[in-house]
């Protein structure tokens, strides 16, 4: 099992909404931090303190391409929140498990 606080950063990442979005959007492609702005209604600023704690937490890369940065995902770091949450599957399973043999005793 991944150690939580390898996940925490990508966690915190991905608590908040806005920041989701922002993670489905480069999902799709790079993106510039003004295209990535005009998607919200907030200004810049607050679209690049999203971007900020998406960096931090591992999730974006930023390249710096003349005047503007080309923000890109790092799919990778999901794969740590990912890992996590799957450690918890084998509790769902076995719920499961035991509500399909409590159906078919009845």
């Amino acid at each position: 099992m991944i150690q939580t606080d390898q996940a925490q950063p990508v966690f915190r990442a991905l608590a908040d909404p806005t920041r989701r979005a922002i993670v489905a959007m480069l999902a799709d492609g790079e993106r510039p931090v003004g295209d990535i702005a005009s998607e919200f209604q907030m200004t810049r600023p607050a679209v690049a303190k999203h971007l900020a704690i998406l960096r931090e937490g591992g999730l974006i890369s930023v390249e710096i391409q003349g005047r503007e940065r080309i923000n890109r995902l790092i799919p990778d770091r999901l794969k740590a929140a990912a890992d996590w949450i799957n450690h918890f599957d084998r509790f769902w399973d076995e719920r499961l498990a035991k509500l399909k043999q409590i159906v078919e005793k009845e």
